[in-house]
């Protein structure tokens, strides 16, 4: 079982330049502690997410850490003009000495798409199309690609990712359709929602990966046996009361930031894979809270249930105080990381 960090960066009260050197805090706690990956998400007009550029953030990170690997979770490839992104995590991997991870998607929000003047119903060609056109961008010394969405004529790739043939894919998803293109291109999976809900997604994705490998895709996968990944909110303290005092606070923070796009247009929000209450949450299995014990025992029972290999813990969110995330993660990190390391 491997342990990674998934980070909404998403806004609280305090300056943002503040904000930002506790998030960095954050992740050289994470390295320390031997944490996978540091996985950060990508979102635009919206308080869910302080890092729309994630590659300014993760060039900072690639210098303050030297061990930890980190990447997006995912890039919003429709918005990249492709050649500039290849370009983009050449560096990053290159200042990283190859400690990148690329998540990859099309976006689930449809005024995130729009600010970017794109009609929301293109984003999944322009997905299909791009990711394709990166990887060849990754791999060659000329990239040519006519398409539909994207022209490039005899351009010199004159920089080269550290890992070949390419930094390691990674897809979120919901759906057993979206996973089975995971599938297809070799990526790491993560999903996040009620046990009910991932419990079939995740025992689908061995058979996924096993009925397409023989995909062209799949062949240049760096990826041989993928990290199948589980999200969950994690809030510890040393008492249960208190981590669910924390928690329920919190999680109705950050519930706000990610509905608000939602809120401001008069719609419904987006609910299965995003769980509205607290309440709903943890009694699904998506918020996990308490002393180090039982949270513990909690995530050994997921684990012994649904078939993943990679824990995906969000630590920093909602209005927790950058004392209280620290505090959080240094009780997993001592009192249960070890148990759940050895599953």
């Amino acid at each position: 079982m491997k342990i990674g960090i998934f980070d909404h960066l998403d806004r609280r009260d305090e300056p943002l330049n503040k904000f930002y050197d506790e998030r960095i805090q954050l992740a050289q706690a994470c390295e320390a502690a031997g944490i996978y990956s540091y996985h950060i998400a990508e979102h635009h007009g919206t308080p869910l997410g302080m890092a729309p550029s994630p590659n300014l953030w993760l060039a900072q990170l690639a210098r303050e850490t030297k061990t930890l690997r980190f990447g997006p979770m995912v890039y919003l490839l429709p918005l990249y003009p492709p050649v500039r992104l290849i370009e983009e995590i050449c560096m990053l991997d290159n200042l990283s000495n190859g400690r990148l991870d690329v998540g990859v998607g099309r976006g689930i929000s449809p005024w995130e798409v729009a600010c970017y003047g794109l009609d929301p119903k293109d984003t999944r060609p322009m997905l299909e199309e791009g990711l394709d056109l990166v990887l060849a961008g990754l791999t060659k010394k000329h990239l040519n690609h006519a398409g539909k969405y994207y022209k490039v004529a005899d351009l010199p790739m004159e920089m080269q990712p550290v890992q070949k043939p390419y930094p390691p894919l990674w897809y979120g998803t919901a759906t057993v359709d979206s996973a089975r293109y995971a599938a297809r291109y070799g990526m790491h999976l993560t999903t996040l929602g009620s046990n009910e809900r991932v419990k079939p997604l995740l025992a689908a994705y061995g058979k996924l990966w096993e009925e397409t490998r023989n995909e062209p895709e799949r062949a240049r996968s760096p990826v041989k046996q993928p990290l199948v990944g589980l999200g969950r909110h994690f809030v510890l303290a040393d008492t249960n009361e208190e981590a669910e005092r924390l928690a329920k606070s919190a999680y109705a923070y950050w519930w706000n930031s990610v509905t608000s796009l939602w809120r401001l247009h008069n719609a419904a929000p987006m609910t299965g894979m995003l769980i509205p209450t607290y309440e709903e949450a943890r009694a699904g299995g998506q918020v996990i809270c308490g002393a180090a014990e039982r949270v513990r025992n909690e995530v050994v029972a997921q684990t012994k249930d649904m078939a993943f290999n990679y824990l995906l813990g969000q630590f920093a969110f909602g209005n927790l105080s950058h004392a209280q995330e620290m505090k959080s993660f240094g009780l997993f990190a001592r009192e249960v990381m070890p148990a759940i390391a050895k599953l």
